[in-house]
């Protein structure tokens, strides 16, 4: 019996897995990515919607199965679920969307353990707790740390009042605590951001508080001429205004008169002399007063 024929038609019902391409497409298969660089049929993607939709099927199939052949080829290792293949490392750069991260400055505390050789050991953040039996968490919600705050029976300090409220204590006590390392916190952020600027720490906090002072002191209807100075508080810069005197020389206010009598005969219309918007502004506001009287 010859069964050629049918196996023919079966072959035939399955697509090829080998894919020739004029140019060899190239991988990167750390990124599970090839790259296709023959030019694309012009007079198929032209031909219309559904010979198109056909043309770029037809290439995503041969470019999956390049993909797959390329796979199948690498070494792999076998385990109880499934066999895994090990991918060879990225050969295309990629850019990068962000910046690369600066490195932050060390804290205090690292540059004081640095000196002192302390180093910092790795440690997990659960604890197992014998009296429940299970392992709990050494800080935060539901942390071993906060036990001592609810026992059911606290001993009062012999110096301690003996009518004070302990358990308000050690939450005032654990609300202090946490402030603190806020400000430390703010404060290491402050002096890197004096580091980054290339500044000392305490000169930009000087200048920061002498800034928030001058501030203040502008909120004020004087503009501060009249508050207390400061000891070492910075002289603050301003435009000051500058009035003739009120007994004079005759000879120059004369001449100032003049100026002014001379320009007007002129028909100049400076700033200097008369202020338009000013004289236009009080017309309008009289005729408005003028108009409500009447009404």
């Amino acid at each position: 019996m010859d069964v050629s024929g049918i196996l023919e038609e079966h072959k035939n019902k399955f697509k090829p897995i080998q894919v020739d391409r004029l140019i060899p497409t190239e991988f990167d298969l750390g990124l599970l990515a090839c790259f296709d660089m023959n030019m694309l049929d012009d007079n198929r993607l032209r031909a219309g919607q559904q010979s198109r939709d056909r043309y770029l099927k037809e290439l995503s199939r041969e470019g999956a199965q390049q993909m797959i052949n390329e796979l199948f080829g690498l070494p792999t290792t076998v385990d109880e679920d499934s066999v895994y293949a090990t991918l060879p490392k990225t050969t295309t750069v990629l850019p990068r969307e962000k910046p690369i991260p600066k490195e932050k400055p060390p804290t205090r505390w690292e540059k004081f353990a640095k000196i002192k050789g302390i180093q910092k050991r790795k440690s997990t953040g659960k604890v197992f707790d014998e009296d429940q039996g299970e392992w709990r968490r050494k800080y935060g919600y539901k942390g071993v740390n906060n036990d001592d705050q609810k026992p059911w029976l606290i001993e009062v300090p012999g110096k301690a009042d003996q009518y004070q409220d302990q358990y308000q204590v050690r939450r005032d006590e654990k609300k202090a605590r946490i402030e603190k390392n806020t400000r430390r916190n703010q404060r290491n952020v402050e002096e890197n951001v004096a580091v980054e600027k290339g500044m000392k720490p305490h000169e930009m906090r000087k200048r920061e508080l002498q800034k928030a002072l001058v501030l203040s002191k502008q909120s004020t209807a004087s503009l501060g001429k009249f508050d207390t100075k400061l000891k070492g508080e910075p002289k603050t810069k301003g435009l000051k205004r500058k009035f003739d005197p009120l007994v004079g020389s005759a000879d120059s206010e004369k001449s100032k008169n003049m100026d002014i009598l001379n320009r007007v005969a002129k028909g100049e219309s400076k700033a200097t002399v008369i202020n338009v918007r000013k004289a236009q502004r009080a017309v309008n506001n009289a005729k408005r007063a003028a108009a409500s009287k009447s009404k």
